[in-house]
């Protein structure tokens, strides 16, 4: 995912009240991805620009950006992230370092000089800084202006497992234990390197207890020195005795049963689980992870079903999400849930980081 970050900082008196302000765009579209703004105490323009360049950054890593294009109205940083112009002061080397350890993690990354009056989303957020309007750093996103929501969200990073026998025979893969293909375990690795350039080794890495998770999960906690656990409600719906057959091998053996069971959640396959018997299950399973890591991000490494369960009730959709939504295998999901029940689906169904063919 390509974006384009703009950033300012001030100080009202230089040195003085100073606070800095950041804003993701999408690189396509230019819609506003996430804002960031907060007062940095007594210091100078050149420390709150720098600051505000740390915000923006951490932002763009936080939304899974892969190419950063960042566009700043400050010459001198600019030049020295740029590498042309050397930084000899001391209030502003551990900046540059810390900006670029951030900047590494990311695919590519430009730095681009442009005059104030393009720069006024940021310059904006940095003047409501220095004002006393934003008294901490935390995100602002578009959704919390404009729905009012409350709260430090907890943030869910949905993702599928890998590649496996069944998925590329298109066949209904439950509670079966199919390993990884070498595919699968590529598709891992690459959704883990992803992942590493926006959680670390604090981050909770939960999976379902199945093996294709497991191994996805593990390579999560590889790419970024955590540890996995295990979570009965992320397990996938249990198609009972169609697991394992095509759709058509599926609708042949239980023609009726079927066709109802592709229009009626409520109706559960032969010996399995109801789309709704999931629903109410991963729900559960939300609220205990909500109740454990509530206010943080967390990996959550699961199937079809209960990620589409997961982004519904983020988007509070009817059922027929299930059938409408496609999720790609190693695809990742952004889902937030805030803690006084609003929520926001930041991002559905991305494989940017996908190694090659799917199946």
């Amino acid at each position: 995912m390509k974006v384009i970050v703009e950033a300012d900082g001030g100080s009202r008196g230089n040195p003085g009240p100073a606070g800095y302000g950041a804003v993701v765009f999408d690189a396509q579209t230019h819609a506003v991805l996430a804002e960031r703004a907060a007062s940095v105490g007594i210091t100078t323009n050149n420390v709150a620009e720098y600051n505000g360049l740390i915000a923006g950054l951490t932002a763009a890593a936080e939304l899974g950006a892969t190419e950063v294009a960042v566009r700043m109205d400050s010459k001198l940083v600019v030049e020295q992230m740029s590498g042309r112009w050397q930084i000899k002061h001391p209030a502003m080397q551990p900046l540059a370092q810390q900006a670029r350890t951030l900047a590494a993690k990311f695919g590519s990354i430009t730095y681009e000089w442009i005059p104030r009056e393009l720069n006024k989303h940021a310059d904006r957020l940095a003047n409501e800084a220095m004002d006393g309007k934003q008294q901490e750093e935390k995100p602002v996103t578009t959704p919390q202006r404009w729905t009012g929501v409350k709260g430090t969200p907890t943030r869910m990073l949905l993702l599928r497992h890998g590649q496996t026998p069944l998925s590329v025979e298109r066949r209904y893969s439950g509670r079966g234990e199919p390993a990884l293909t070498p595919l699968g375990e590529k598709q891992a690795a690459a959704v883990a390197a992803r992942l590493a350039s926006i959680v670390d080794a604090s981050t909770p890495i939960v999976s379902s207890p199945l093996g294709r998770t497991r191994q996805t999960a593990q390579a999560v906690a590889d790419a970024v020195g955590g540890k996995v656990e295990i979570h009965e409600g992320l397990i996938e719906c249990d198609f009972g005795a169609w697991e394992g057959l095509t759709f058509t091998e599926a609708s042949q053996r239980d023609p009726e049963l079927h066709r109802r069971w592709i229009g009626d959640t409520s109706v559960p396959a032969p010996g399995g689980e109801s789309f709704d018997e999931v629903h109410r299950r991963v729900r559960e399973a939300r609220d205990e992870l909500i109740a454990a890591h509530g206010g943080s991000t967390v990996v959550l490494v699961s199937h079809v079903t209960p990620i589409k369960s997961l982004l519904r009730m983020g988007l509070d959709a009817g059922p027929s999400l299930l059938f409408r939504l496609h999720l790609d295998l190693a695809s990742l999901s952004i889902v937030e849930f805030y803690p006084d029940g609003n929520a926001s689906v930041r991002l559905v169904n991305d494989t940017s980081h996908d190694p090659g063919e799917r199946g």
